[in-house]
């Protein structure tokens, strides 16, 4: 009995970037193609097997402890860009300047896909969705220095738009242009989840 479900949506993706070198920008290189290992992307400073914990997961984890690392790509949706770029005054969002990895194209509220879905390029490679990508303050300088006066405006902006954190299930490459599956987990909401909420 299958427990993912193929559907009917596809996207299209039409941005592919790497971030070389976190500590030096968070703004990501614009690539036509991208190979991807069990370990992220190839020659990507968010790549690798594990990671240090931040301040997201200090719920669960001191700050600093090596964990799995679930955030090798950040994928965000062309449509929430748009509507980023508009509430913050912008005529268009470069997803350069927020770090991004993947935009995807035709995927309806993407921000909220549900975790532990796939997302399967034609060629077979395949992300698995882990959560939301919360905004935070980091995309204000590289937005502040192409765009003066607007850096401040882009957490706000991003809220319930920043798209998903994804690790590599099955390695192969992405490419500009390629189609991009949504496979969902074939499970119930769980009962129990607003409750746990109000905790």
């Amino acid at each position: 009995m299958t427990v993912l479900k193929p559907t009917a949506f596809t996207g299209r993706i039409t941005w592919l970037g790497l971030v070389r070198d976190r500590d030096a920008a968070l703004e990501a290189e614009p690539v036509e193609r991208m190979a991807a290992s069990f370990a992220g992307p190839e020659g990507e400073a968010h790549g690798g097997l594990t990671r240090p914990s931040c301040s997201r997961v200090v719920a669960q984890y001191p700050k600093g402890t090596t964990i799995r690392n679930t955030r090798q790509f950040s994928v965000l949706a062309a449509e929430d860009l748009v509507a980023i770029a508009a509430k913050m005054g912008l005529e268009r969002l470069d997803p350069a300047l927020v770090g991004a990895s993947m935009v995807i194209e035709g995927i309806p509220d993407f921000s909220h896909l549900p975790p532990g879905s796939r997302l399967q390029a034609e060629g077979g490679a395949t992300l698995v969705v882990d959560i939301e990508n919360r905004p935070c303050h980091l995309p204000a300088r590289p937005i502040e220095a192409r765009h003066p006066g607007f850096g401040g405006k882009f957490k706000a902006a991003a809220a319930g738009r920043r798209g998903i954190t994804a690790w590599v299930e099955r390695e192969g490459s992405f490419a500009l242009g390629e189609s991009i599956r949504l496979h969902i987990p074939d499970q119930p909401v769980w009962a129990h989840l607003e409750t746990a909420r109000r905790a």
